[in-house]
């Protein structure tokens, strides 16, 4: 069950913990690399410390921070293991943080680090272990140095694979400290102090902080984290960790999320804004901007986070997670998505409003501007990636984007402009996007709600007030919910959770459309009932299917950690307009 992981995260690539210690989920060097760590997906390769007794097992993470301690209560104490990747991290090598804690009594673990790269292709070859008792050796490629595991021996498995494998006992109130880096060159020089590495890991998660009060703190604050821990030092942020957990059990619907999507980042940026901080949104502007600059009208909706196209989609060949298959690359490389543009100019005005602009972002707002007066007539694949129409939110998103930068940057020669055309995609996207009933609809020829149109009142496209705005949110709510959860879209007419899980995205939207409504009471039950859709580790995926009470998709779905930001600061404050961006301090 995907409740039961957690994520370490150091901004270049992350690892899915299991309740048994077992790292499950690792790419290295970068997020789109190959795994060392797959068996999340039926690949080879894991990491475990487990306790040798019978255990319960538990865990949380440090405030703030995506430092996790799995926690075990066994038959005889209470066995901690605090563990993290050292951050922020080095794109060329992972540093695997674990400190092994006696809490109430002795304690015995067994351990094994057995790293397979190519999704388990390559296995241990020739580990050496040297007069310092430190292990070293080459796995086709990726470069290994473990310490801390001196008396460990290598081991032969049934199927005649090789992994290492140890026993370690610790006295009551004692710790040891297993420290492993996977590389994608030699690793040479010292070894790194264990102790010097935990110290500047607290230090660098502390440096990301909140600047402005929310509901929900501990959970808003934890959102900052995860968005951190998938951020790069190039400013681009993975819209998850993993590939191929699907989001319905034999549907097909299985994805690679390991890329960054322009709409995501754009999200986290705004959320960033409206929360006050400040390096995640400097963070998505970098990234978004670079992109503008390079590409132009030919935007890409999805790249890596070093901003390459991502890979052709293909298979590995392996079991995949049960009810999916497993997948890497992705198809929306060759997709256009016109509200992208619109997203990008909300980011870049809500930097504006922050005194946060450079020449770069200036000029990736008119190269966006100019994409959406250049393309505004062209059929797009839409915010959920689907056929190419002429969708409604695309266009309303774009007005937005459009009328929120003129707001922001009036001094520009080009406001005014902006600001006409927001006002003629409008009334062009009235003409054909609204539904007898006076609410908005999908697209010309398709009638039906939809979970994207909460947005463009939220973003200013049009008021709140608006007839068109109020219609569309209770029209939203009598058509497309159920049980305090909320669905993209009515497929068919199967009830809503038989097509596709509760999308937590649209579960958080709600919430925002109803507090800027008024409706604080209705507003907090849509918040409370969503970010409720997680497990111990609070990780939250993109779809919540409601009867079987269990996550579906690929974890943790940064988009939805984004909006739960926006939501927690918004609700902090009064009902208000389209914006609402932290103060400067």
């Amino acid at each position: 069950m995907l409740r039961q992981y957690a994520l370490l995260a150091d901004g270049e690539r992350g690892v899915i913990v299991g309740p048994r210690g077992d790292f499950c989920w690792m790419c290295v060097p970068r997020w789109d690399s190959d795994a060392v760590f797959s068996s999340l997906i039926g690949g080879g390769g894991m990491y475990a410390v487990t306790p040798e007794e019978p255990f319960v097992w538990g865990g949380y993470y440090e405030r703030s921070s995506l430092i996790w301690r799995s926690r075990w209560v066994t038959t005889s104490g209470v066995v901690e293991c605090r563990e993290a990747l050292a951050f922020p991290g080095d794109p060329g090598c992972a540093v695997l943080l674990r400190r092994i804690m006696a809490v109430r009594g002795d304690a015995r673990v067994h351990v094994v680090c057995d790293p397979r790269p190519g999704f388990g292709a390559h296995g241990l070859r020739s580990p050496r272990r040297g007069d310092d008792g430190v292990w070293r050796t080459d796995l086709g490629g990726v470069h290994l140095r473990w310490s801390g595991a001196d008396d460990a021996s290598v081991r032969t498995t049934a199927h005649g694979d090789r992994r290492l494998e140890t026993t370690i006992e610790i006295p009551a109130g004692d710790h040891h400290d297993l420290v492993l880096e996977l590389g994608d060159r030699p690793i040479t020089g010292r070894c790194p102090d264990a102790d010097r590495l935990w110290r500047a890991t607290e230090t660098a998660w502390r440096e990301t902080t909140l600047q402005t009060g929310t509901v929900a703190d501990r959970d808003a604050r934890h959102a900052v984290a995860v968005m951190r821990g998938l951020t790069s030092g190039g400013g681009g942020m993975v819209a998850a960790a993993t590939t191929s957990l699907p989001e319905r059990s034999g549907a097909g619907r299985n994805y690679d999320y390991r890329y960054v999507w322009i709409r995501d980042q754009c999200f986290a940026g705004q959320a960033a804004a409206t929360a006050g901080v400040d390096s995640l949104l400097d963070d998505a502007v970098r990234f978004v901007s670079a992109r503008l600059l390079d590409d132009g009208p030919a935007l890409r909706p999805a790249y890596t986070v070093s901003g390459g196209p991502p890979p052709e989609q293909s298979s590995l060949d392996l079991p995949g997670y049960p009810g999916g298959h497993d997948e890497i690359g992705n198809r929306v490389t060759h997709q256009f998505q016109l509200d992208t543009f619109g997203e990008a100019l909300l980011l870049i005005a809500a930097a504006a409003r922050r005194g946060r602009l450079d020449d770069d972002a200036r000029r990736a707002a008119h190269a966006a501007a100019d994409a959406i007066e250049q393309r505004r007539h062209d059929p797009d694949a839409g915010v959920w990636e689907l056929e190419d129409r002429v969708w409604t939110h695309s266009r309303l998103i774009c007005a937005a984007g459009l009328r929120d930068l003129a707001d922001a940057v009036p001094e520009d020669p080009a406001a005014k402009r902006w600001a006409g055309l927001a006002e003629t995609m409008v009334a062009e996207t009235a003409a054909f996007g609204v539904h007898p009933s006076g609410r908005w609809q999908r697209a010309a020829d398709d009638p039906r709600n939809d979970g994207a149109l909460l947005l463009p009142a939220i973003r200013g496209a049009v008021p709140p007030d608006d007839s068109r705005s109020r219609r569309t949110l209770d029209a939203y709510v009598e058509e497309l919910t159920d049980d305090g959860y909320a669905y993209r879209f009515r497929h068919d007419d199967r009830p809503l959770g038989e097509a596709e899980g509760a999308f937590l995205l649209c579960g958080f939207l709600l919430a925002i459309a109803t507090h800027q409504q008024g409706d604080d009471e209705q507003a907090f039950r849509w918040f409370e009932r969503n970010r409720a859709a997680c497990g111990p580790a609070g990780i939250l995926s993109e779809e919540y299917d409601v009867t079987e009470r269990q996550m579906r998709g690929n974890i943790p779905q940064a988009f939805v950690h984004a909006v739960l930001l926006e939501a927690a600061a918004r609700l902090a404050g009064p009902p208000c307009g389209p914006r609402k961006t932290a103060p400067l301090r």
